[in-house]
């Protein structure tokens, strides 16, 4: 089999082996920006829009792609020298690989060695959205005061030198200030991040942002750009070297940064858009006035479920998601959390399965085929932790609802923050907070559990809470005692 490398130049010759793009990429004009262009943007975003792309009536709505960070070089450079042409991978249940090219980024820029050029593209005129994927951690929020982390050294260098921003709301704060200067229409921000309410949370952290920086933007902003909040959904590990080499063999399309991911994808979107929007509701996605039941359920049923596999499943020596979800008593454990401490605090979800739905992700977490990686999942705990369990955490607190699973897997965080497994074997821990997250284990590890608490920024005041302190405490001290396949046989199967 003839291989070929993927770029627009040799799109004809692999349309013999693989989907690809039917429409005319040179005709697409960019409508949206899009800020962090990793492995979920280009399995969810961007695959809608392409499928939307095929509509050959629409061309406005092309992507430019933006790497905002040093570390991301490598896919700015994989992305640019494929002329933003990546394939996406999905894998079904069954084992089969559906695959095809997605033509939807049409443009690709690297922040860090142009930033003047990344404020002038969301500032102009035929840009009338950005869509953010840049990661719970993104957002500058501080858990402990509920606000802006105004002392981050990043957000200080951004105010001292606006016109060499490194964070988003450097940018997007110069762009908006830009078009406000120019008399252009305002314009759409979207987060799709794993946050509940996104939106107000994009909103919030970049007017905090701009009331230090520029302060004079503020009622442009609040009049002009639109902040609506989505709920995002699909499965979507990290590329593996096989998954390279398999698209090579079976296609000959060498493809040096392909996308896999599960075929199950969801997006709800409130309608809530300055000046206009792409039909993506003609392709799957749902708007809606009130994104906040969806997204709820969400975050507690799936990201906090991928948390519970995680931490158990790497405390018990498992590398994937689905070997952990195959393991009867971590499964038990999940099946128990989402009943007992998650459904309680669901409000009504119209139009949703509540029980088919947490069937259908025991299912997903289960796929043999997508072998998601635990240390992914677990990478940036302190940050998606407080989003995805700490909120069921308090609701059941305030309503003297079950908290014992929940506290049984922060007490597995924090002895999974001493960085071995029960069988001794070195963990890969991931996270911004790596070297506070172990100190405060070892505290924890020397006869101080609640040590692993004192953490404001990830509990907030939750240490304040006796009945969550206590449950806590038992279930750090069982699972030291006994171990942790024992301790979750027991939590299973309280007496």
């Amino acid at each position: 089999m003839t291989s070929y490398k993927l770029n627009q130049k040799n799109l004809d010759a692999i349309s013999e082996q693989i989907s690809v793009p039917k429409y005319d990429r040179s005709q697409i004009k960019t409508g949206i920006v899009h800020i962090g262009i990793g492995g979920f943007h280009r399995a969810h975003e961007a695959f809608y829009t392409d499928q939307l792309l095929h509509d050959t009536s629409i061309t406005g709505w092309g992507i430019c792609g933006v790497a905002l960070l040093p570390s991301d070089t490598n896919i700015y450079n994989t992305l640019k020298a494929q002329d933003g042409l990546y394939t996406l991978m999905i894998k079904e249940f069954n084992g089969t690989l559906t695959k095809r090219v997605i033509g939807a980024i049409t443009e690709i820029l690297f922040a860090p060695a142009n930033p003047i050029k990344v404020i002038e593209k969301i500032a102009n005129p035929q840009v009338k959205i950005v869509t953010l994927t840049i990661t719970e951690g993104g957002y500058n929020y501080n858990e402990a005061t509920k606000a802006f982390d105004d002392k981050n050294p990043a957000i200080l260098h951004d105010i001292a030198h606006p016109s060499q921003p490194r964070t988003v709301f450097g940018y997007l704060t110069q762009a908006l200030k830009l078009r406000k200067e120019k008399g252009i229409k305002g314009i759409t921000i979207q987060s799709c991040d794993n946050i509940q309410g996104n939106g107000h949370m994009a909103k919030k952290m970049l007017l905090s942002y701009v009331k230090m920086a520029e302060p004079s933007l503020v009622s442009w902003i609040e009049k002009n750009v639109a902040f609506p909040n989505s709920m995002v959904d699909r499965i979507t590990p990290a590329t593996a070297a096989s998954d390279i080499e398999i698209l090579k063999e079976t296609t000959g399309v060498e493809d040096a940064w392909p996308v896999v991911c599960e075929p199950f994808k969801q997006w709800v979107i409130e309608d809530d858009f300055v000046d206009g929007r792409p039909l993506w509701d003609a392709v799957g996605a749902q708007f809606v006035d009130d994104v906040v039941p969806y997204e709820k359920m969400k975050l507690s049923l799936l990201n906090a479920g991928h948390t519970v596999l995680g931490v158990l499943g790497a405390l018990r020596g498992y590398t994937t998601i689905d070997e952990a979800v195959h393991d009867a008593h971590i499964s038990k454990f999940l099946k128990h959390y989402m009943d007992t401490e998650v459904t309680p605090t669901l409000a009504d979800l119209e139009g949703v399965d509540l029980p088919a739905y947490k069937t259908a992700l025991l299912q997903r977490f289960g796929n043999v085929n997508i072998k998601d990686q635990i240390d992914r999942i677990c990478s940036e705990s302190a940050a998606k932790i407080p989003i995805f369990v700490l909120p069921t955490i308090t609701a059941n607190l305030e309503t003297k609802g079950s908290i014992d699973h929940a506290a049984f897997l922060i007490a597995a965080w924090a002895i999974y923050s001493l960085g071995k497994d029960e069988k001794g074997k070195a963990l890969n821990i991931k996270d911004a907070m790596a070297t506070t997250l172990h100190d405060k284990a070892i505290q924890a590890a020397n006869g101080n559990p609640e040590a692993f608490l004192d953490m404001e920024s990830v509990f907030g005041q939750l240490k304040t809470s006796k009945q969550f302190v206590t449950a806590f405490t038992l279930a750090y001290q069982q699972i030291v005692r006994q171990g942790v396949e024992k301790s979750i046989i027991d939590v299973n199967n309280p007496a």
